[in-house]
């Protein structure tokens, strides 16, 4: 007997008619399952300890996640320190994390408890910021990037970037994407970042509209050590901005704070239950 734990986004399983299929299905199979639903949206509760998964059993096997990728990424960093292997199950548009269709759950389920399926896993960041005015130190976890962004005013931000202790440069841009080849597909490909297979083991950065005509995305071994320290703005302005782990977990940063991110020692696992590649999945989004 297996232990399946169903994450599922409550507003994207509307009467939680799909939870309710898998859980009865499973059970029907003889098999444990735990529940675990997401009851506010995954945007609305951004403190780094509401996402440390305290009501999950220790002994949970698998993790079927119901939503989309956003969902996976929340279910990802709530359990980062469990390493639950995570299958998700898309019920919306096609999305690079959600491999399983509703149509072909039952088959799904059915590899599951047979063990019919290969692993995969994904590096993760880990983001440390210090405080140059004696705050304590705040950390977070990611699975996609880590996203220096400005607050409040539209102007664009100033950001020194140093890459294993050595000075590589002073951006202006709206801010700086730290990505990992499985974010590699979400908004660093939108500033114009390079499509990465999701296993591979890198960092990349990118600008997010820089001012200038020549910059390009830099990627970097996955043992580098990136810090970017908040200078003084225009004019020796302060400046406020953000640190965004996975569009959930949100630190703020100003002037003479700095934060250094490295690959992170957790990983999440997912498992894959079918033969599409990352090739056939792209060709799929190119035809869309």
């Amino acid at each position: 007997m297996k232990h399946f734990l169903i994450y599922t986004n409550k507003n994207k399983d509307k009467n939680l008619v799909n939870t309710i299929r898998i859980k009865s299905y499973l059970e029907c199979m003889g098999q444990k399952v735990t529940l675990k639903i997401k009851e506010k949206s995954w945007t609305e509760d951004n403190s780094e300890e509401s996402e440390e998964a305290k009501d999950i059993p220790t002994d949970v096997d698998y993790m079927i996640v119901l939503g989309g990728d956003g969902t996976v990424l929340q279910a990802a960093r709530e359990t980062k320190k469990l390493f639950i292997p995570i299958v998700g199950v898309n019920l919306g548009t096609l999305g690079y994390m959600t491999e399983i269709e509703m149509a072909h759950i039952e088959e799904a389920l059915d590899q599951l408890i047979a063990g019919d399926y290969t692993k995969e896993s994904r590096m993760m960041l880990n983001g440390k910021v210090t405080f140059h005015c004696g705050k304590p130190w705040e950390e977070g976890w990611a699975l996609n990037d880590i996203v220096i962004s400005r607050r409040g005013s539209m102007q664009m931000i100033y950001l020194d970037i140093y890459v294993n202790g050595q000075f590589l440069h002073r951006y202006k841009a709206d801010g700086m994407i730290v990505a990992t080849p499985t974010g590699s597909s979400s908004y660093s490909l939108s500033a114009g970042g390079p499509l990465v297979i999701p296993d591979a083991k890198l960092i990349m950065l990118t600008a997010i509209c820089p001012h200038s005509l020549n910059h390009r995305s830099i990627v970097l071994k996955p043992e580098d050590v990136v810090e970017i320290e908040i200078p003084t703005g225009r004019e020796g302005q302060k400046q406020t901005v953000e640190a965004n782990f996975d569009g959930t977990h949100k630190i703020s940063m100003c002037t003479g704070d700095r934060i250094r991110i490295v690959q992170s020692e957790k990983i999440t696992e997912f498992l894959r239950l079918n033969q599409v590649s990352f090739m056939e999945v792209l060709h799929q989004k190119f035809s869309e």
